[in-house]
């Protein structure tokens, strides 16, 4: 025979011997055999489990805040019913910076950078607190702390026109002192903290270009 035709034979019975051998060790299987229950991929355990949670469980997104049958949570989920992507924990999130940014402007009388962020009320309010301080020559140092404290209070849903309307609850930790025109600290103390408790209700109309909430009413 020839050369070539020696070498194919041999390479073909080591095939046929190893074969044999991994039958031994392995055993047979007759069909198709999925992987066991308990080694499914984490892909598809994870996509079970969240199928499970959306479509049967209630949505721990919403009841983590509020009542589970309450009219607050019902509002929450008509609201991520028009914006898949709107979260209560992602909106508390902006809140409390919003919250920060907002007091801090309206505690150093910079009202115009916050404007977009208010109701037409609301910045009349605030405009008219700054100005009387400025009348009575009044000036404020401030300095903020933290929140300690950020809690969704409310929550309502108007269908017809898709207005949402969030209230949270604010306490606040800030360093704030008044002076009088000659400079004397007539309210507040140089370096003491204070807590500031707040109310405070957002309002946007779901399913807009416009991204941002507006703060329409503050109460303590």
């Amino acid at each position: 025979m020839d050369s070539p035709i020696i070498q194919l034979l041999v390479l073909a019975g080591i095939a046929v011997f190893l074969i044999l051998r991994l039958k031994n060790v392995l055993g047979t299987r007759d069909g198709f055999e999925g992987p066991p229950r308990s080694q499914l991929p984490a892909e598809n355990q994870t996509r079970r489990d969240f199928e499970v949670i959306s479509n049967d469980g209630p949505d721990r997104d919403i009841i983590d805040h509020v009542a589970e049958d309450s009219e607050a949570a019902g509002a929450l989920a008509e609201m991520k019913r028009i914006e898949q992507d709107f979260g209560v924990a992602d909106f508390l999130q902006g809140a409390k910076g919003a919250y920060e940014m907002i007091l801090m402007s309206f505690e150093r009388g910079n009202i115009e950078e916050i404007e977009s962020f208010l109701s037409d009320d609301v910045r009349d309010a605030f405009s008219q607190v700054i100005k009387s301080r400025e009348d009575q020559g009044l000036t404020i140092e401030a300095e903020f702390v933290g929140v300690r404290e950020t809690t969704l209070a409310d929550a309502t849903f108007d269908s017809s026109s898709k207005t949402a309307e969030v209230s949270v609850r604010f306490i606040g930790e800030l360093i704030s002192v008044v002076r009088d025109s000659y400079g004397n600290a007539i309210e507040g103390k140089p370096g003491q903290s204070k807590r500031q408790k707040d109310l405070w209700t957002f309002q946007r109309v779901m399913g807009t270009d416009d991204p941002n909430w507006r703060l329409v009413a503050t109460s303590e």
